[in-house]
């Protein structure tokens, strides 16, 4: 009890310190708006884009295969891992080639700008607008979860109304914005924490969970079944590198990003960890396999029914981070391309107020195509296996910057080089390979994802030889 309770005022204090930018250093000289976003606005942005939908609904599908506590809870011990491993490795990345954008500018000058104008394509059609539309779903299936709606179904309508809402207020400034994300994070992190307290000691029938491994358990941890799991996890550890797609617009990404990824995934990981085990204390095993509202079925079984109604309700509204976390973080991508590629140049505009709105728009509009179009379960799997590919690419970029170019100013070395980078890859190529295994069609969709990317790139450089200034 003590531990949760350092570990709610570390939370806190994290994310509801002063700005540490000095005031003129903040503000435009031209226009008076806020010009940087601060490590307490980065950092919450990595906690908001990582704590969505995924780790919520994502218990659900993994009890259909796997029931034993020891398999479910390494699954989320390993995906913490994996994500603090690349937190580390993006970190190096970061520091040494500071520039808005993630693994568009990694991928481009790691390997060739072909490959970061695939990722970008990747992230601003898949990467960050179908985890929208999934956590715009799951918002939608808890509010209407707890005020029942008849004959009428609202769930995506109000999934809709989110986006819109997100979309406002990160097109209004800056100071809008971050404060739109601190507070909404400061109360994510209060609502998980309050409600994980709360069911351990309020629960009137918790159940038997046996935390130590057995043979079985061993089994099963090599077994497809753990490896389809992971997926579902992966899903749900997206968005620790949310940080590196605003690094232009962060005063200090040299210095503040290294902090800034490491706080924020360690921070989310004791999170998941902690809440997977209080979903399988609370609630048995046989109440929750296949169902996406896991929380609001945990706290039925924790408060009763009112009790679940009222934890549904802050749980809906912790939904709303998440959604804004991405519109934030993710037209930052599409902005990159448009610096960079004349016949895209109408994306990478900044309004007087320095923000991409027609990027954030089109992320928008493509997010609420996906809310009318695809279900939850198809977003999760395809999105977690786009992301972890476009992850890999970029760790794997670390080692191949360390061999070419090692006189490389590098600000942040990754501690235990190689070691870390490896652990990443070894964790996401196994998670990968699995993906294809179990989900051919949806691996071949995103090879025709990449492959609509490649020749979107073509195009755009044989537009940008006839169109030489």
């Amino acid at each position: 009890m003590l531990n949760t309770s350092m570990f709610l005022f570390c939370s806190i204090h994290i994310l509801t310190q002063s700005q540490v930018t000095p005031r003129h250093l903040r503000k435009s000289h031209r226009n008076g708006f806020m010009k940087f976003y601060s490590p307490r606005t980065a950092t919450a942005v990595i906690i908001a884009n990582m704590v969505g939908s995924g780790v919520f609904v994502s218990l659900g599908y993994q009890l259909v295969d796997i029931q034993s506590t020891f398999p479910i809870l390494f699954l989320w011990l390993l995906g913490g891992i994996a994500a603090l491993t690349g937190a580390m490795s993006y970190a190096e990345l970061g520091a040494a080639m500071p520039r808005s954008g993630g693994e568009y500018n990694f991928l481009t000058r790691v390997y060739h700008p072909a490959a970061g104008f695939i990722s970008g394509w990747v992230s601003a059609t898949i990467g960050f607008a179908a985890p929208i539309a999934a956590v715009a779903i799951a918002f939608g299936e808890y509010t209407t979860r707890i005020f029942p709606t008849g004959e009428y179904n609202l769930v995506k309508p109000l999934a809709m109304l989110l986006v819109f809402v997100a979309m406002w207020f990160h097109t209004r400034s800056r100071e809008q914005s971050s404060w739109f994300q601190t507070s909404f994070t400061a109360l994510k992190i209060v609502i998980i924490l309050i409600f994980c307290v709360s069911a351990l000691l309020l629960v009137p029938e918790p159940q038997q969970l046996k935390l130590t491994p057995s043979a079985e358990d061993l089994k099963t941890i090599g077994s497809p079944a753990f490896a389809v799991a992971l997926i579902y996890v992966a899903f749900s550890y997206t968005g620790w590198n949310a940080a590196t797609y605003i690094l232009g617009e962060m005063e200090n990404p040299q210095k503040d990003l290294p902090r800034v990824l490491i706080t924020g995934t360690a921070l989310v990981t004791f999170l998941y960890v902690f809440l997977n085990f209080v979903f399988l204390k609370v609630a048995p095993v046989e109440a929750m396999q296949g169902q996406t509202e896991i929380a609001f079925i945990a706290a039925q079984y924790a408060f009763g029914d009112w009790g679940g109604r009222a934890v549904g309700l802050m749980m809906a509204l912790l939904l709303i981070s998440s959604v804004g976390a991405m519109t934030l973080a993710g037209p930052r991508a599409i902005q990159a391309i448009g610096e960079d590629y004349k016949l895209f140049s109408y994306l990478g505009q900044v309004e007087e107020n320095g923000l991409p709105m027609r990027a954030i728009a089109i992320q928008s509009m493509m997010a609420l195509t996906l809310i009318m179009t695809s279900s939850f379960k198809t977003i999760l799997v395809f999105a977690g296996g786009m992301l972890a590919f476009n992850s890999l690419l970029a760790v794997l970029g670390v080692i191949i910057l360390r061999i070419r170019e090692p006189e490389m100013e590098r600000p942040y070395n990754v501690p235990f080089y190689p070691i870390v980078p490896l652990i990443f890859l070894l964790i996401t190529g196994f998670t990968l390979i699995y993906v294809i295994i179990d989900n051919p069609r949806t691996a071949l969709f995103g090879a025709g994802v990449i492959a609509l990317g490649l020749v979107a790139y073509v195009f755009c450089r044989r537009y940008e030889e006839r169109h030489k200034d």
